[in-house]
């Protein structure tokens, strides 16, 4: 494992101490191998009047669905203010107690934005934009909200396991507090701020979880990655794992066969340079595609193989392709919450792994291996 580097000291000092966050409550039975699904959506879908189906066609929970298709791990991104409180502390903590209940292992995924953080987007919530300038106070909205969420889960005798800081943060997050690069070129002093913020949440993680696997997360798994890692690393970020994301499908540049071999070739690379476990925390095939079910089988298969991948993470998997969150109907909602100008609603997500009457499609056969 990576040697970890001493907290910075301007956001260790500046973070008030916290009561002792008592013992960890018993997780469930230990997890190999993570067969993973993100479904941050569900709680608004089933407020919605969706019912999910199992692999019968009968009525049953989702937890239930996917554990009947071999899933052992979930997946839940927090928001730090989201529209209608999706994602939020409160919702993120109610499907952690099922999740619980499930006996299956979870990961906590911190945005630290009010929307989705991604390559695209890593905007200031806005309940912190007042400090969007003061770095030692960014930080310390970092720990706090880390904080806050984690023990809520803990009093709610939930288990972590796995802890992402931020949200493929390639360009940094918070922006601009912790961003890399423009398009003029690098940042000055840009991953030592990075690092700052990703050390308070870090620090605070390890607070309250102090065995769970905190991580840094990256989208493009089938990229060369080592450089950023050993860059943050050296600029004093601390790292337990790393988080990546694949979507072999998405993209035009090169085959789905021959994007799940690059990644396949650069995982491995990374963990030679970084000496850490690495998860595979989002990945997702197109349906409409004959074959994304053996894309997603075969990317599977041989990330098992490697006994330093911890799992893989479908993102989404309980859509169909036709259901989409209240906000994508609304442009200006959208446009507060991206923080750029939206026009007009947005499209569906193409990537879920249900059918059109919400039972799992055979392209989830591969996590019942």
């Amino acid at each position: 494992m990576a040697a970890l580097i001493a907290a910075l000291a301007s956001c260790g000092k500046k973070n008030s101490p916290v009561p002792d966050p008592g013992p960890e409550p018993p997780g469930p039975d230990p997890v190999t191998f993570a067969k993973g699904a993100d479904i941050s959506w569900a709680s608004e879908m089933e407020a919605g009047g969706v019912k999910f189906k199992n692999l019968d066609g009968g009525q049953a929970a989702l937890l239930d669905v996917l554990k009947e298709c071999g899933f052992n791990a979930i997946r839940l991104r927090v928001w730090v203010d989201p529209y209608k409180g999706w994602s939020g502390k409160e919702d993120v903590v109610a499907v952690a107690r099922k999740v619980q209940a499930a006996g299956m292992s979870l990961m906590i995924d911190f945005h630290y934005s009010d929307f989705f953080a991604d390559p695209s987007r890593q905007a200031i919530p806005s309940a912190w934009q007042a400090d969007k300038d003061n770095l030692d106070k960014m930080c310390q909205h970092v720990s706090a909200h880390t904080k806050e969420v984690l023990q809520a889960l803990k009093e709610a005798g939930v288990t972590v396991k796995w802890i992402q800081i931020g949200n493929e943060t390639r360009n940094g997050m918070l922006w601009p507090a912790g961003q890399l690069w423009t398009d003029k070129g690098d940042i000055t002093d840009g991953r030592k701020h990075f690092a700052q913020l990703y050390n308070a949440g870090y620090d605070a993680a390890k607070a309250i979880y102090s065995s769970a696997l905190v991580m840094p997360h990256l989208n493009n798994a089938y990229e060369d990655n080592g450089w950023w890692f050993q860059q943050i690393k050296a600029a004093g970020g601390k790292f337990d794992a790393i988080a990546l994301s694949h979507y072999p499908q998405a993209e035009t540049q090169f085959t789905a066969v021959q994007y799940n071999q690059k990644a396949l070739e650069q995982i491995k690379k990374l963990h030679s340079t970084c000496q850490v476990p690495i998860l595979v925390a989002e990945v997702g095939v197109k349906p409409a595609k004959s074959d994304a079910a053996s894309v997603l089988a075969s990317f599977v298969s041989e990330v098992k193989k490697l006994d330093y991948c911890a799992g893989v993470f479908y993102w989404e998997p309980q859509v169909n392709g036709s259901w989409k969150p209240e906000i994508y109907g609304k442009p200006a909602e959208l446009s507060k919450y991206t923080g750029s100008t939206v026009t007009s609603p947005w499209g569906a997500y193409d990537q879920g792994a249900f059918a059109a009457d919400y039972h799992p499609s055979s392209i989830l056969d591969c996590f019942g291996n």
